[in-house]
Parts: structure tokens; sequence; C-alpha cells
């Protein structure tokens, strides 16, 4: 397996699941995790109370990449250039680096978009956040923004510009995805729900037949496959994000959601997975009971060691998973 950073709570894991895990950054309440496949030994770690972290060495140590307050709450490498890193804050601001995150430049314009003045995140009504930054994939320069809450924005220019909330987008956008076979399109979870836009954002379907839990979180696309998607939903916020709450993973079908809970823990007890693509052929999904792989999203596998249990001090809410 490649080397994974895996975000869990107040600690980073790295390593490679099938035969185990170190622990990398620790003691920060960690918000989210970016790496690179070109650069597997750099990775990106947001915190809230530590601003952005960066290793260059595989996890062995850590240093302050961007001062922009403490709260650092989406990080993305560029698929186009490993060189090329994106952050988003809270308040909402996105900046940029060049360089491999040596130095940074806030892109401007955002909170002066007109539905600005509605972006709220109800835990902290008076702040919102970036909480996921995607780039489209045949074009470094078509910058898509998850604001939580309150919109979808994007930008065609690299962050020159940006444009405003679509009508029909999500409002409450958790994850975004994207795909090289299907470059025009922008998958989101959300907490009001799926949606799926075809042309880069500017409108949006809603396929929700079967999705019977609507809050969705985590959000992954087949890598062979732009019709083969799994998210992770609950009933709400407080089911989603606790260890005692209780969560699903649902597979597309092509006409309709289905659960997909044959091989995971739970539902009961499971905090809402972090989903990603696997390099290799299908899906992981990062839960507070461990790492586990699908190749279709229809059963799922625990990966690891064999014998060797989920330590309890793991068994936290995961935030981000990056496999390079």
């Amino acid at each position: 397996m490649h080397t994974a950073y895996a975000a869990l709570g107040d600690r980073v894991l790295v390593g490679d699941a099938g035969s185990g895990w170190d622990d990398g950054l620790i003691g920060h309440d960690i918000e989210c995790v970016a790496a690179g496949a070109a650069e597997p030994d750099r990775a990106f770690v947001g915190t809230v109370d530590a601003g952005l972290q960066r290793t260059t060495d595989g996890g062995a140590t850590w240093e302050s990449a961007l001062d922009a307050g403490d709260r650092v709450t989406s990080v993305t490498v560029s698929p186009h250039d490993a060189d090329v890193v994106w952050a988003g804050t809270e308040p909402s601001a996105v900046y940029q680096s060049t360089d491999g995150g040596e130095t940074w430049t806030e892109k401007p314009g955002l909170t002066e978009l007109d539905s600005a003045s509605r972006w709220s995140f109800p835990p902290r009504p008076d702040t919102h956040h970036v909480r996921w930054i995607a780039l489209a994939p045949d074009d470094p320069e078509q910058v898509y923004a998850a604001i939580e809450a309150g919109a979808f924005v994007r930008s065609p220019d690299g962050g020159g510009r940006w444009v405003d909330h679509p009508e029909g987008a999500r409002r409450d956008n958790h994850t975004l995805a994207t795909h090289p076979d299907a470059p025009d399109r922008v998958y989101t979870a959300a907490g009001d729900g799926y949606a799926l836009s075809t042309d880069r954002g500017e409108t949006w379907t809603h396929p929700q037949e079967g999705l019977e839990h609507r809050y969705v979180w985590g959000l992954a696309v087949h890598p062979d496959d732009p019709d083969c998607i799994v998210v992770s939903a609950a009933s709400g916020p407080r089911s989603a994000h606790s260890t005692s709450g209780e969560s699903y993973v649902y597979r597309w079908d092509g006409d309709r959601w289905r659960q997909s809970m044959d091989g995971l823990p739970g539902p009961a007890g499971l905090a809402r997975p972090i989903l990603t693509a696997d390099p290799d052929d299908g899906f992981l999904a990062l839960t507070n009971h461990g790492l586990f792989q699908s190749k279709r999203g229809e059963t799922w596998t625990r990966e690891g060691p064999d014998g060797v249990g989920w330590p309890v001090e793991y068994d936290q809410v995961p935030s981000g998973l990056a496999v390079v």
C-alpha cells in the first residue's frame, strides 16, 4: 500500500496500514490533511490551534507553514503540480503557495461576494470557513471552494476573481470531488444532501433516491469510474461527529443510493467515515474503528496487520485521509 496520512482527532498517523502506523503530528485539534503523489514525504495538516503544519520527511518532523490565524480548515495539493498548494481558513479566506508551502499569497475578493452576508457556521454563528478546495482535473486555474456554511463558489482564473453561489447548489458543503475522466463534473457531500454538477459548478442536480440519511459528509469517486460514488451520511451533525453516534456509507448504483455497510463497523458507534479513492483500485474509508478498503464500494475489508487491533487512543472522529 502507498504512504497514508490519517488524521484522527488530536493526531496524524503516518505509515502503511498493511503493516502498521506511526504517530506523526500529535497534540493538536486536526481539521484536514493533504499530500501529493509526486512528493509523498511532504504533507500538510490544518489545525484548529496551530495553523497549517508541514512535514517534508514523511511525518518525522513538522513545522509551521502558514501564519493565517489559528484555524486552517482545508488544504489541497494540486494534482497538476505538487508545488502548488491551496489552503482555506476560518474566517473564510483562500491562500495559495507555488513553492511547496514555503510562501503563501491570499486570493482576494472571496468575502466580497453577495452571498457572504449570509455565511454562518451554526456552532460559531458569527463566523464561517472554507471547508474544502478542489481543482478541475484538466485546468489548474479552475478552483472550487466549499464554504461552511453558506455557499459553493468557484474561480475560473486561479483565484483572481470568484463566481458567487449559483442557484440550486448546496449551501452546507463538506467535501468536493472531481474526476479526470469526467472533467466537467463536480460532486459535493453537504449537510443539506448530495449534489452533482456536470458543467463545472454552474448548474446542479440532486440525486437523493435511496439516501435515507441526508447529512452527508464523506465522498469519494472510484479512480477508474466517474459513475461509481460512495458517501458517508448520518441523520444530523450530532450523530455524525461523535464516536457514540450513528453513521452510514452509501453507494450510488446508477439510479439510486444503497447502503453499503457490509464489512464496516456500526452503524451504531460509527462516526462519519472519511472516504477517498484508493490509488491502486477502489476506495478507502477511515473510521474511528480503523481503515477499510473496498473495490467497488459494495463490501469492505479491514486494512492492517493480522491480529493487531485498533488502539483505544485512535478511536476518535476522523478528519482527513491522504494516500500517496
